[in-house]
């Protein structure tokens, strides 16, 4: 049985596949023929809890993605602002911050509930005019010169053109890096407003960053070996919070974690082609990162407005071959998808090399970026917007 036939349908409905069905109701002739596909009975979403320990996922927003949320009117009433950004290594020399007078910006990110982000954009897409279609994942059923066949349990969905946003991944390009991550929240006893820390250890990146619930709360992120973060999670509270605060040292005071530790694998993940034929793919659908640097949903939301962008000059005419469309957005996110992979690639890796070197020639890299403006202005300006073209 086919449900209906859409101009556009999107397979996903996180973040990314919200964005941008918003930002194409916003130029569609009729915001109706878009199509956005979720599971099932997805569970509810409401804004962030009371307390951190609710639900430990928080996103790191940067300049460039919290203007785009807000001229969609979807930004969260809470988000943290991140104002310097301090990088080290433990057990190494040189360090570097990025500050935000640096850039002549009010901030260079914010950190956002990950609840919070979902329950507004969830809003918007309702008062949006797009159709919103539940059922089993949604799959692509083939294609051809008129358009694509989604599946979609017993059902089907036609469209023009499909886009892929439902985090399936991709297998083109593959790096285990055979760490996992460690989510949880932590309370310090000297808490620094506006400040986040990434700090490069032997195991691997440790992150915090502060929380939007919570004043001297941070959201932690703390990258090793699957055994030793698995043992790190078994670890009592008491025992944590003194691990993670060998591990990250005595610039916040003490940190006391009483909330509950959530373990995941870590690996690069891409397609090399953004485009196959009728069907696009963006956010993890088209790559997953490492998360040091916290830049994998804002290289999504890049993805979601350059797609936008392109299929917005198409939409009038949808009768119309959108491949110039399609391989225009495909050719334009070259550039900053290799950019922000490599960088997210290499750096938890070079710090974590186990050779004195290396680590020492890293050390001396943050204190040149540290002491040199011009050196430093190139990474933060990527970091904080990415690569436009």
């Amino acid at each position: 049985m086919t449900i209906s036939a859409f101009d556009i349908a999107i397979l996903g409905a996180g973040p990314v596949g919200r964005v941008l069905a918003l930002m194409l109701a916003r130029v569609a002739p009729d915001p109706a023929r878009i199509a956005l596909l979720q599971g099932a009975s997805p569970a509810p979403v409401t804004p962030a809890a009371a307390i951190p320990a609710a639900d430990p996922r928080v996103l790191a927003m940067n300049h460039g993605s919290r203007v785009l949320l807000e001229s969609l009117h979807a930004w969260p009433a809470k988000a943290a602002d991140i104002l310097n950004i301090h990088v080290s290594q433990r057990g190494r020399l040189g360090r570097s911050v990025i500050r935000n007078t640096d850039f002549d910006v009010p901030q260079l990110g914010c950190v956002v509930a990950y609840s919070a982000l979902h329950a507004k954009l969830e809003e918007c897409v309702a008062a949006s005019g797009v159709t919103l279609l539940s059922g089993p994942p949604a799959t692509i059923d083939g294609q051809d010169a008129d358009g694509v066949r989604i599946r979609l349990g017993d059902a089907a969905v036609t469209c023009r053109v499909a886009v892929q946003s439902d985090g399936a991944g991709a297998s083109d390009v593959r790096r285990d890096y055979g760490q996992h991550a460690l989510l949880t929240t932590a309370h310090a006893t000297l808490p620094r407003r506006g400040w986040a820390w990434e700090r490069f250890t032997p195991e691997g990146p440790l992150a915090l960053l502060p929380h939007p619930q919570t004043p001297d709360a941070y959201s932690v992120v703390w990258c090793s070996a699957p055994d030793r973060a698995a043992e790190l999670a078994a670890l009592d509270n008491g025992a944590f919070s003194r691990a993670l605060s060998a591990a990250f040292g005595d610039r916040l005071g003490r940190l006391s974690c009483q909330a509950p530790r959530h373990v995941f694998p870590l690996a690069l993940s891409a397609r090399r082609a953004l485009v196959q034929g009728r069907v696009a793919a963006i956010g993890n659908a088209a790559q997953t990162l490492h998360p040091v640097a916290g830049q994998g949903l804002n290289l999504g939301l890049r993805d979601a407005g350059r797609l936008a962008q392109t299929l917005g000059a198409w939409l009038p005419a949808p009768d119309t071959n959108p491949a110039a469309a399609l391989a225009d957005f495909g050719r334009a996110r070259q550039v900053d998808r290799i950019v922000t992979a490599g960088l997210t690639d290499l750096m938890p890796r070079i710090f974590a090399t186990g050779l004195a070197p290396v680590e020492h020639a890293c050390g001396l890299a943050l204190l040149g970026l540290d002491l040199a403006a011009p050196l430093r202005a190139p990474l933060a300006r990527h970091l904080l917007q990415g690569f436009r073209a």
